[in-house]
């Protein structure tokens, strides 16, 4: 008689109970959806306000105010206004909720101390104000510069 060679019930249980644990302890670190659905709306953010910074541009150019070196306030429509400079948006809260719509429930504004030219931090609700990532940096135009949006990434 041949002797069987295999597994019991029991070693295979055992098995598949710890590839599971492995399977549960592991994955998150391998699947961060969370980062990556939040670096996902930033970079949203960060399309939003290329496009709004355009057509602010657009409408100061018809004004004739694309070249204020101070602020102005340039009329959006439907009872909106915008503070601009160099006509784009100026890197403040008010002047960049205004034209993106940005929600005060799920976004926070922070500017960097002594950021020259002006600038401003968007960081999604949840994430501290001093994390090193995980924000949209909007950074006012100068007379030589249109407005410089970057993202950096949440990990």
């Amino acid at each position: 008689m041949k002797k069987q060679a295999g597994f019991t019930l029991i070693e295979l249980v055992i098995v598949i109970i710890i590839l599971g644990i492995l399977a549960v302890t592991a994955a998150p670190k391998f699947l961060n959806l969370q980062d990556d659905a939040r670096t996902s709306t930033l970079k949203g953010v960060e399309g939003s306000l290329n496009s709004a910074g355009a057509m602010v541009y657009s409408k100061a150019v018809l004004k004739g105010k694309d070249k204020e070196s101070s602020a102005y306030d340039l009329d959006l429509g439907n009872g909106k206004k915008v503070s601009t400079l160099f006509g784009y948006p100026v890197a403040a809260s008010a002047a960049l909720t205004a034209v993106v719509e940005l929600n005060a429930n799920d976004w926070v504004f922070a500017a960097p101390s002594g950021a020259n030219p002006a600038s401003i931090q968007i960081f999604p609700n949840g994430v501290s104000t001093g994390s090193p990532t995980c924000y949209v940096t909007y950074t006012e135009a100068t007379s030589t510069a249109v407005p410089l949006v970057v993202t950096k990434a949440c990990n």
